[in-house]
């Protein structure tokens, strides 16, 4: 009951996010549920057609990332996240008008699009819209949320599918598409966010120029290995393939995984709200999510119920360390970021995320299905580097921050130079408590 009760956001602005969120992800539920066959068996798009439309828009979405971010940051989140989120809508709506491969491929990879500008202009309103010891509550809630709208969409899009009928297909498509519109639209709740600009006399410096900034990054792109599509691209071949587990018991690790991060995301993300316990979860999640890799690894030809017993232990030390990832990575995305760019290094983080995401169906098939056991250990071990090397890279970048803290005054610079906001407040408590793990 403790947990339940976590789950209930301040009233405010996470709140609307809140709802917007869930607007969103319950369309979201829909499309992942009854896109693909809608194209295969409405509109006869060849399945090996359908895989690549979907490859090319992953693409575009990633190439779309930090531009959108930079518009972002220049329209101002609300306005950019308003707009990006209704876009997505309308373009959601038109999948119900496409036909055939041409139609497919340019709908999907629009809407790929507008969800990549969509994320990183939402990613960007909660920081300019919550002072900074309270992102990473709030991303914790709207990831509790994400877990019940997607489950839910998903289950209710499942029994739309048995009727297997065009028409059903359409219709939840189009309900998909005013979800979305819906999300969008609910960020007119949200008090107007003004762009914001760099401080005089320092110039505005893009986010690939960053280096310490790309070296979290790719921290967090090696620890994405170990979450979401670990468990849904590797996880059940392993058990159908290398262990001697019912199949059935997938079933239950998903229901433990959604559960969890549902019930105490919220509870694992206190500590997190600045870089250094950012760096420490991270550094724990990599500990768990390796430790999680060699429990798997002892399913392998052992019998049946302690198969299914080491199943079950690797998922719960995964879920533990995926939220504690979840955490860390959103105190590393906003406390490393200059404030006037939010928008475009959420856009890069976009980015690492959906790599990382992208990599591990083709990685783990290499290593774990193609070797065995032993390729779970080689997986744990990138996945404890990953974790082991977050603090000291997050330290260095810390140091090398490309803004000092008047560059959190909206709108520009205050007269006496000083700095307010995000970025003095981090530094005050820097200097408090240097960072360390």
């Amino acid at each position: 009951m403790r947990a339940l009760r976590t789950l209930m956001p301040p009233p405010g602005v996470v709140t609307v996010l809140t709802i917007s969120n869930l607007a969103r992800t319950v369309g979201n539920g829909f499309l992942l549920s009854v896109s693909v066959l809608y194209f295969i068996r409405a509109v006869h798009v060849p399945a090996g057609q359908v895989g690549l439309g979907l490859t090319v828009s992953a693409v575009l979405a990633m190439a779309v990332s930090i531009p959108a971010g930079q518009l972002s940051d220049r329209l101002g989140s609300r306005t950019a996240s308003l707009a990006f989120g209704v876009t997505q809508g309308l373009l959601v709506c038109g999948y119900a008008l496409a036909g055939g491969f041409a139609g497919f491929l340019a709908v999907v990879s629009l809407t790929a699009m507008a969800d990549s500008a969509s994320t990183a202009a939402r990613g960007a309103l909660i920081a300019d819209a919550l002072p900074p010891g309270e992102r990473v509550r709030a991303r914790a809630y709207l990831q509790s949320v994400i877990n019940v709208g997607l489950s839910g969409g998903t289950l209710l899009g499942g029994v739309a599918l048995s009727a297997d009928s065009r028409t059903v297909y359409t219709a939840m498509l189009l309900g998909a598409g005013a979800l979305f519109t819906v999300g969008g639209l609910t960020c007119l709740a949200l008090p107007p966010q003004a762009p914001r600009r760099a401080p005089k006399g320092q110039r505005d410096r893009h986010v690939l120029r960053d280096v310490p900034y790309l070296a979290v990054s790719l921290c967090n792109a090696v620890l994405v290995l170990g979450t979401d599509a670990l468990l849904t691209a590797a996880l059940p071949i392993w058990i159908a393939d290398r262990t001697r587990a019912p199949v059935s018991v997938y079933a239950a690790i998903m229901f433990l995984n959604t559960a969890m991060c549902v019930l105490f995301q919220v509870r694992l993300s206190r500590g997190a709200e600045d870089v250094r316990g950012g760096a420490r979860a991270m550094r724990r999640s990599g500990v768990l999510l390796a430790a999680a890799c060699g429990v798997f690894a002892l399913s392998a030809g052992r019998p049946a119920w302690m198969a299914v017993g080491c199943l079950l232990a690797g998922a719960l030390a995964q879920v533990i360390g995926e939220m504690l990832h979840s955490a860390g990575s959103w105190a590393l995305s906003y406390e490393l970021a200059p404030a006037h760019a939010h928008g475009q290094y959420q856009g890069l983080y976009g980015i690492a995320q959906r790599a990382g995401t992208a990599i591990t169906p083709v990685l783990t098939t290499a290593l774990l299905i193609g070797w065995g056991w032993p390729g779970w250990l080689v997986f744990a071990a990138v996945l404890l580097a990953g974790g082991l090397a977050t603090p000291a890279v997050a330290r260095w970048a810390e140091r090398n921050r490309p803004f000092d803290g008047a560059d959190d005054c909206p709108g520009g610079d205050r007269a006496d130079g000083r700095g307010t906001g995000d970025a003095a407040a981090s530094r005050t408590s820097g200097a408090a408590a240097p960072t360390s793990a």
